[in-house]
């Protein structure tokens, strides 16, 4: 039975022995949450090897309030995957599976093409990835995360606002816009531009045998309803900017080390499992009250089909495989769609920068459409702050 938390117990730092027997749960499930970031951990001064769980956390778990929640508790609560905050037919998840205007995105990765799919999302007869030659002069130049961005930003900084442009003229802009993006990913613009995505990649990295996973991972990420980034994508689209304008803020928020960096994140997860051992590694890491990266996902308990769909078609390296159990036998949380794209890049040797450089140009596709949407519904995105600053002054009368 859960306990109740007293105000002096929730101020204080719990040992696991307390944090379980207040919650009621597992080992497993007091690690899953400090995994997911809900609950925070440090090391114990007394004991480096033992860590210490935040009261405050734990008693906001245990609790369970009766009744009807308040409008300002569900709209936080909301805000963090939490109920749905606008509507759209582009994707959602539902039973444990991703879906695309109703179809499941796992088997659509079992033939389609990364171009296919846009056209369902984009709800366009065709989708054709064309060359910029305005890219090529620099594309060789800078990082690819650098260069991604330089080409959204160079548009946003000359395109009109989407506002009042039909969806015609609009979605022919996506088009160059997605051309821009890929030319400027690979760095080269002479892969045939007729070529698939997933093709055009592999000849610029050179790796032809990755070629059908890379098409099945650039389907598997194009969309995922309101993530961090595509939710930066809709309010900037809400106001009228410009299609490159919303990527560019796409782009940004994926730079983030919780969304498209998580891969770096896992890369320093297992440098520490080669130094010190994947067991140990992960119960320090863990210790330390940071989330594990690229393990569990809160929209799917069972685990993240993505990630289940693409490690079916590679083979993990010795070191991927001992950090997987050891994460799972910790946290009970299964290899999230972050892992899986890192296997894959390591797997067939790609680039460091891949995992990015796949991550962004699959869920460009899917910024695309929701930017369509969200500017046909012609609506501003304009949420409240619920204030938590210091008492208002009187006013004097």
């Amino acid at each position: 039975m859960i306990q109740s938390i007293n105000i002096k117990t929730a101020m204080k730092w719990l040992t696991a022995e307390q944090a379980l027997k207040f919650l009621g749960v597992r080992s497993q499930t007091l690690y899953a949450n400090v995994s997911r970031g809900k609950i925070r951990a440090k090391p114990d001064p007394a004991d480096p090897r033992r860590s210490l769980y935040n009261g405050n956390d734990v008693a906001r778990l245990a609790e369970r309030w009766p009744g009807r929640r308040p409008a300002e508790t569900v709209a936080t609560q909301a805000i963090g995957w939490g109920d749905p905050v606008l509507p759209s037919g582009i994707s959602t998840v539902a039973n444990g599976r991703l879906w695309y205007r109703g179809r499941d995105a796992v088997q659509l990765a079992e033939s389609a093409t990364l171009e296919e799919v846009a056209a369902l999302l984009w709800q366009t007869s065709a989708m054709r990835a064309h060359a910029d030659p305005a890219v090529a002069k620099s594309a060789h130049t800078g990082t690819p995360i650098g260069r991604l961005l330089s080409a959204v930003s160079e548009r946003a900084a000359i395109d009109p606002p989407s506002r009042g442009r039909s969806s015609a003229v609009l979605k022919s802009e996506a088009e160059l816009l997605f051309g821009r993006l890929l030319d400027a990913s690979l760095g080269t613009v002479t892969a045939r531009s007729d070529l698939p995505v997933h093709t055009r990649l592999a000849k610029a990295w050179r790796k032809p045998k990755a070629q059908d996973i890379l098409r099945r991972t650039l389907v598997l990420l194009a969309d995922h309803e309101l993530n961090a980034s595509t939710f930066a994508v809709r309010v900037a689209a809400s106001t009228g900017a410009s299609l490159s304008a919303c990527l560019l803020a796409g782009l940004a928020t994926l730079t983030g080390p919780l969304h498209g960096g998580a891969a770096r994140a896992l890369s320093s997860l297992l440098d520490a499992a080669r130094q010190n051992g994947a067991n140990e590694a992960v119960r320090e890491w863990l210790g330390r009250g940071e989330p594990l990266p690229a393990f569990g996902h809160p929209l799917y308990p069972e685990g993240d089909p993505r990630a289940i769909a693409i490690m079916r078609h590679v083979k993990l390296s010795g070191m991927f495989l001992a950090v997987r159990i050891a994460a799972e036998d910790l946290t009970g949380e299964p290899p999230n769609v972050d892992f899986a794209l890192a296997a894959l890049a390591d797997a067939y040797a790609l680039p460091r920068q891949a995992p990015f450089v796949i991550f962004a140009l699959s869920r460009s596709v899917g910024w695309i459409a929701h930017a369509l949407e969200q500017i046909a519904a012609g609506q501003l995105i304009r949420p409240r702050a619920r204030y938590v600053g210091p008492a208002l002054a009187k006013e004097h009368t």
